[in-house]
């Protein structure tokens, strides 16, 4: 542990960090899991709740959450303020949040067009097409955080035999909804981004829409189920879409 860290109550492997000058790092673990990131969500929503001055936005990942903050006129906050407060709520024990998020199905219009690298993804696991979106259908997928671009959210964690590398030649440009998979998770592409993972199918969804509240349509927490759905359907809730 370096000088900059400091051990958290609760857990041995539990740690207090400062990134940057402004932001405040609390690492939970050193694995994705389910247990792990709702652990995130839960001390991230009572960071929220305890309404601390200065802080401007808690954000959970796979196994960190960060508190940036912005130092007041008067006396704070300073790092070591944050750490001894987020030391006093991990005393208290979190509270996981099992009850974070909704259920959501995302439509996928899987293959041709839409998923040009279903076929070659399928090979690389050994299964058909047809096994692969059934594989990658089933129930139990979250959203864990949102990262990289504005409603760019990291959902898993997928059977074990969808555990595909990401690609050797990335793209310069993903079509916004783009649906695609890499180390047990799948990626939704809100926009038109560069991107390296399998692209394996696409939703008509609109991920991300500044208008909206929150402009956000997956949140973390959330529950997501795949749904298989035809070109013709496809076309049509794309044209449905505001």
């Amino acid at each position: 542990m370096s000088e900059t860290q400091e051990a958290a109550p609760g857990h041995p492997d539990w740690r207090i960090q400062p990134q940057g000058d402004r932001c405040l790092l609390v690492i939970l673990g050193d694995s994705i899991a389910e247990a792990t990131g709702r652990l995130c969500l839960g001390l991230a929503r009572q960071i929220r709740l305890a309404r601390w001055p200065g802080v401007v936005d808690v954000v959970p990942s796979f196994t960190t959450v960060a508190v940036h903050y912005r130092p007041l006129p008067q006396g704070g906050p300073r790092f070591a303020d944050l750490a001894a407060r987020v030391r006093g709520l991990l005393a208290q024990g979190i509270a996981t949040d099992t009850l974070a998020g909704r259920d959501v199905d995302v439509p996928v219009c899987y293959g041709g067009r839409h998923g040009p690298d279903l076929a070659e993804a399928a090979r690389a696991c050994g299964l058909s097409e047809d096994e692969l979106i059934a594989l990658h259908g089933q129930p139990g997928s979250m959203v864990y955080m949102l990262g990289f671009a504005p409603g760019h959210s990291y959902i898993g964690v997928h059977d074990a035999r969808l555990n595909l590398p990401r690609r050797d030649s990335p793209r310069t440009e993903v079509p916004a909804g783009s649906v695609a998979i890499a180390n047990r998770q799948t990626v939704i592409y809100p926009s038109r981004l560069p991107g390296g993972w399998s692209i394996i199918g696409a939703t008509p969804l609109v991920l991300f829409d500044p208008a909206r509240e929150p402009a956000s349509l997956l949140q973390p927490g959330d529950r997501i189920r795949f749904v298989p759905i035809d070109e013709a359907a496809f076309d049509r809730l794309r044209a449905e879409q505001p």
